[in-house]
């Protein structure tokens, strides 16, 4: 095994294990608050069915049930989905919570008017090709990829972060609607995009 194969298979079990130990306290992308892009999706859109992909306690996949949502989540942080089950009965919603890779469901079956994915899809490194993949399995004809991401500075360090060509391997089903650029709280250029799956 070269020492560039042995890099990818153990890149995604460390990035497992440090983003499972960051939820025995509290991550600081963890704000509890849904953000207003998520919020204005819901108030322009009818209720379907929505995965959230990566999405660690919960909190917006709860704020899409309390909207009328059917809710599948997904994070592969045992712990994250065990806080986000517990967020649920607290709220009194019903969301199918589950631990899983996201560029690995399979098992999983579509589809789905809404994927949201926040700060999910930018920590894939190598395997963005295998979520965009199952994000096209997925995704209903008409329906949305909300995510927001981060850009890196250094494409060649490991870690998360989107450089400019990630958003030019989506699907040719998809069109983009929408596309805000901003920055994060450290000041690192991000990004919220509104795609819409046409075929």
């Amino acid at each position: 095994m070269t020492p560039m194969n042995l890099r990818q298979r153990l890149t995604p079990l460390i990035q497992r294990l440090v983003f499972s130990l960051w939820y025995y306290s509290r991550p600081p992308w963890d704000t509890g608050v849904s953000p207003p892009e998520l919020l204005a999706f819901i108030e322009e859109h009818s209720p379907g069915r929505a995965i959230d992909l990566g999405c660690g306690t919960g909190t917006n996949a709860i704020t899409l049930a309390q909207h009328g949502w059917q809710v599948v989540a997904v994070d592969f942080a045992p712990r994250a989905i065990h806080i986000a089950r517990r967020k649920a009965r607290r709220a009194g919603v019903h969301v199918d919570f589950r631990v899983n890779d996201v560029t690995r469901l399979d098992d999983l079956a579509g589809p789905f008017d809404l994927a949201l994915d926040i700060g999910c899809f930018h920590g894939l490194g190598e395997r963005k090709k295998a979520y965009l993949d199952q994000l096209d399995r997925l995704l209903a004809p008409g329906g949305f990829w909300l995510m927001y991401g981060f850009f890196t500075d250094d494409p060649s360090r490991p870690g998360p972060g989107l450089v400019a060509s990630d958003l030019d391997m989506v699907p040719a089903s998809m069109r983009l609607v929408r596309r805000e650029d901003g920055s994060d709280k450290i000041g690192r250029a991000s990004v919220w995009v509104l795609y819409q799956k046409t075929a």
